[in-house]
């Protein structure tokens, strides 16, 4: 199964619940991958700490071979590194993406990740892919190779108008694309159950009948300091309330 997480709009947690789901897909035995496509390289960071300046070849490099004629091309496996976690691997990004946006674009490389993924399915039984925040060549093909589409929303107005838009782009892929793809699901980050506010605004998307999923993740300070360590919470407090959120999620995803 291939998620991809995606939002146009910044700031809503793409990567950490990126990263967070599959460190618990990874320690519960799937054998996972995460690629980040988000030229921040925020996944990367988090999986891979001090280590993350080191990594071997990457998207940025595998995009790069789309785009000249080589003899003998690297397999799709050749770009993953391994992350200190077992069964969790990583395919790194690099602000380098940024410069071979257009390129990729123009020439309309836009189905190669697709094809790298499904030479992958033999390796991994589970792939997250982390997005950057536009609806732009590396989303679109992010969406065009997943199966399914999780849209982090973090309980405000800006983010219920950009949801509807958001909701539009993702059909507009599947019919025109990818017509497996699916969306799995709408994740509340962020979310305050004291507050009046966050309840209205996930309570009027049910009412709607929109695809929300439970449990909602809580705000929490041990997230920042799980980023700050580059530990996903599974590792870092797998005794927290946020924590066993995420696995309660993940089991949802996965039932």
């Amino acid at each position: 199964m291939r998620y991809v997480v995606f939002n146009q709009k910044g700031g809503v947690g793409k990567s950490t619940i990126t990263c967070n789901l599959a460190a618990i897909s990874a320690a519960q035995g799937i054998r996972t991958l995460v690629v980040d496509l988000d030229p921040q390289c925020n996944s990367t960071q988090y999986l891979l700490g001090d280590a993350a300046d080191a990594a071997g070849p990457g998207v940025a490099e595998f995009f790069e071979q789309t785009l000249t004629f080589t003899l003998r091309p690297l397999e799709p496996i050749e770009f993953v590194v391994e992350t200190q976690w077992e069964n969790l691997h990583l395919m790194a990004s690099s602000p380098r993406l940024e410069e071979i946006h257009g390129k990729l674009e123009s020439r309309y490389k836009i189905y190669k990740l697709r094809d790298a993924l499904l030479a992958l399915e033999e390796n991994y039984d589970r792939i997250y892919i982390d997005t950057p925040p536009a609806l732009n060549f590396y989303t679109r093909s992010a969406l065009i190779a997943a199966d399914r589409c999780l849209i982090p929303f973090d309980c405000d107005d800006f983010s219920r108008r950009a949801l509807y838009a958001l909701l539009e782009s993702v059909q507009e892929i599947q019919a025109d694309h990818n017509d497996r793809l699916e969306v799995g699901g709408i994740v509340v980050n962020q979310f305050q159950a004291r507050a009046s506010l966050p309840q209205r605004t996930v309570q009027e998307l049910v009412d709607e009948g929109l695809p929300v999923l439970e449990p909602y993740l809580s705000s929490s300070v041990r997230i920042k300091e799980s980023h700050e360590q580059a530990r996903p919470m599974i590792h870092f407090d797998p005794r927290h309330k946020l924590t066993q959120e995420f696995v309660e999620l993940h089991g949802a995803l996965a039932g």
